[in-house]
């Protein structure tokens, strides 16, 4: 593992994380067979279950496709894709204790055999060319700096006429410094946040065509504001378990940039010619 991959990890990994969300869910009597009382922590993305929804809307997933998940975290979205589609996902994620994690989770919920968990790099995924009709990508891009890297291996893993649908904070109209420490980084070193215009361009050199791109600002902001109504970082189970004590700072810079319009969410659709 290169350096840049094993700082990544070092900020994602989370001792006891399966412990402590065993413990939020009983706070709040849930079930841990429930995957419903998870998605407040399992998907870990700006908007989180809402702006999951809002991407894979503009998709057409049909029943026995292969959908890769890059960047799976502990498994929530790829759960969902699996569960809402009647389709098998494959999920890869640098964390391995976020895998294993994932797969406990994928086992309680019964979903072993529709979700399938691995560790490995986003620069070097751990599946055949020309395997998935889809792949997906939900806040992972701020963590490559290579990404006509991430594109080339994107492409290599699709079927002609497959679709890659990615979600990312994305530099926006202010230029300038971002506030740290943020969800995906705790320092500047860590984070790779770039303008939409370099996605399309390691994409194209790809061999990727852009099929549609949406900035969610409202969405985020109207996000935060529901967030600061809630009060980040109360309820028993959600992000803040993910990063830990530092959460609500990350969650208040990150606010703090958009507002400030130094970063943008952004979803994309890609689709590979065939």
């Amino acid at each position: 593992m290169d350096h840049l991959a094993k700082r990544v990890e070092d900020h994602y990994a989370s001792e006891n994380l399966l412990a402590r969300i065993d413990a939020g869910l009983a706070e709040l009597g849930a079930a841990a067979t429930d995957p419903e009382a998870l998605k407040a922590v399992d998907e870990f993305h700006t908007g989180g279950r809402e702006a999951t929804e809002a991407l894979l809307s503009h998709l057409d997933i049909r029943s026995g496709m292969r959908v890769l998940d890059i960047g799976a975290g502990i498994g929530g979205t790829a759960r969902h894709i699996a569960r809402a589609y009647g389709v098998h996902v494959t999920g890869v994620d640098l964390t391995r204790a976020y895998v294993d994690v994932a797969k406990v989770l994928n086992a309680r919920v019964g979903m072993e055999d529709d979700v399938t968990m691995m560790v490995g790099s986003a620069l070097d995924l751990p599946v055949p060319a020309g395997a998935f009709d889809l792949a997906v990508m939900f806040h992972v891009g701020m963590n490559i700096d290579d990404k006509p890297h991430l594109m080339r291996e994107v492409a290599r893993v699709l079927k002609p006429g497959g679709h890659f649908a990615l979600y990312d904070v994305m530099r926006d109209a202010v230029d300038g410094p971002l506030t740290f420490p943020l969800p995906w980084a705790s320092a500047p070193e860590n984070s790779f946040v770039d303008y939409p215009l370099a996605y399309i361009t390691a994409a194209e050199s790809a061999g990727l065509e852009l099929e549609t791109r949406r900035e969610r600002r409202e969405a985020t902001l109207a996000f935060f504001k529901r967030r600061r109504k809630a009060g980040d970082g109360g309820a028993p189970v959600g992000l803040h378990l993910l990063m830990g004590e530092t959460s609500a700072q990350k969650l208040k810079n990150h606010a703090g940039d958009v507002i400030a319009r130094r970063t943008v969410p952004v979803e994309m659709i890609f689709r590979k010619p065939g």
